[in-house]
């Protein structure tokens, strides 16, 4: 037993000294110290003891707990007992304990809560401030500011009715700039525009924010209940994690979905092998097509002498198609149902940047025989108009390639960002080595082949 004189319900290092078994002796013994004990364990202690505890113990402890207190707990609680635990609480203390939770936790919470994944419930703030139209400014004033403490965002005040449901929304400088007497309803126009819906997806949201110019937008349901705000800084992190996704899958791997030094190097390491080994396979389809026209090459061992260039400028050109289209793609400038313009603008594209870099070469060959760099033979113009109409080829598939594999892969439902500048480059390697030699063929045949 316990010496009566102790008081160790003040003591941190006598009851962090207990065991669970024991502890939880004298929190039943205790029941109105239950905070106060709780607040004196440290994190691992009281995990270990609230996810045996009962229910009403549980809200009890959570409801009086400092915010400090509080959001260490909730966020270090496993995600099945965290659940467990506020899927049974009213929606009221439900909405203002998640938002003591971080991104990523308040995101899985909200989705094992039914909101669907990658919308915008998952970065809700279930608190805002709400009044009703029959309030006076100064009571609205007044309101504002026992309330204050509990929100960082106070630059939009909404209005609901007795159900909850969104009226209107008013700039808080609005209720700076009028008689304290002034009813709410005399300020409402009705004009309010940029609402979110529960079910509204990330990309639609950042869209919306992207024309509002607001901080932050209300969200509601279906029946224009009121549930809670998204804040700019919440959109901001997901287009920064969206690009870091985006940039990481055009680099030709998965997402890391985290920071590279924090990545265990296993993980980075399998990360990055299943595009390379894919990758592999594809480049070992140039060696097929090189055996395939070994005999041309031991014929005109010349023609290998531009096999890197002309391949290279033909991946450069899809890689530089695909990067645009993706991007425009992100940025809702282009559908799927745009393809065909883009097609059309990406072969005129395609045909003048193969002929400034075929003309390009064409004179380097000229130059090169001319100043006896390079001696290119007898046909020597022949391997440059080769060169030239081969650079037109290539690159004209280079760029019709990278364009529209990015909406292949999306009517296919897939995630554009994977039509990744290696892929495009390994599919503009195999068809560009072909083009070449089909061309070489055809005006070299019956001179140097």
């Amino acid at each position: 037993m316990f010496n009566e004189d102790q008081d160790y319900l003040n003591n941190d290092t006598f009851l962090n000294n207990q065991t669970i078994s024991r502890l939880i002796k004298i929190i039943h013994q205790n029941p109105n110290d239950v905070v106060k004990i709780f607040s004196l364990l440290k994190l691992c202690k009281a995990i270990s003891i609230f996810e045996i505890l009962d229910f009403s113990t549980k809200k009890k402890i959570i409801k009086d707990l400092s915010s400090i207190k509080k959001m260490e707990l909730l966020n270090n609680l496993s995600v099945d007992d965290r659940i467990s635990f506020l899927e049974n609480l009213p929606k009221d203390i439900l909405k203002d304990l998640i938002k003591y939770l971080n991104k990523e936790e308040k995101c899985k919470i909200l989705v094992s809560l039914g909101y669907p994944q990658n919308s915008i419930g998952c970065l809700m703030i279930p608190y805002y401030i709400a009044i009703q139209k029959t309030w006076s400014v100064q009571e609205v004033l007044d309101y504002i500011r026992k309330e204050v403490k509990n929100s960082d965002v106070i630059e939009i005040v909404y209005i609901v009715d007795e159900k909850g449901k969104l009226i209107d929304d008013i700039k808080i400088r609005e209720f700076l700039l009028v008689d304290p007497n002034t009813k709410v309803y005399d300020l409402i126009n009705g004009q309010y525009t940029e609402i979110l819906n529960i079910t509204d997806t990330e990309k639609e949201a950042t869209k919306i924010f992207t024309m509002s110019n607001r901080i932050s937008l209300p969200v509601i349901d279906d029946q224009n209940f009121l549930l809670g705000i998204v804040t700019i800084d919440d959109i901001l992190w997901v287009l920064n994690e969206n690009y870091r996704e985006d940039f990481q899958k055009i680099g030709g791997m998965e997402a890391l979905n985290q920071s590279y030094l924090n990545v265990p190097l296993y993980k980075l390491i399998r990360k990055r092998a299943g595009w390379l080994i894919l990758l592999f396979i594809g480049e070992m389809l140039t060696t097929t097509v090189m055996q395939k026209f070994s005999s041309v090459i031991e014929k005109a061992v010349v023609l290998a002498l531009f096999i890197p260039l002309v391949v290279s400028s033909g991946g450069n050109s899809g890689s530089q198609a695909a990067s645009l289209i993706i991007q425009a793609m992100a940025l809702g400038e282009v559908k799927i149902k745009d393809w065909w313009i883009v097609m059309r603008r990406e072969i005129i594209c395609g045909f003048f940047l193969g002929s400034i870099l075929g003309l390009t070469g064409f004179i380097r060959v000229i130059v090169w025989h001319k100043i006896h760099l390079f001696n290119y033979g007898t046909h020597w113009i022949l391997v440059g108009f080769t060169v030239f109409l081969s650079l037109i080829g290539v690159v004209l598939w280079g760029t019709l390639s990278g364009s529209m594999l990015p909406f292949i892969i999306k009517k296919l439902r897939g995630d554009p960002a994977s039509s990744s500048a290696p892929f495009v480059a390994t599919l503009v390697d195999v068809v560009g080595l072909m083009i070449y030699f089909s061309i070489s063929y055809f005006l070299l045949n019956g001179t140097l082949l």
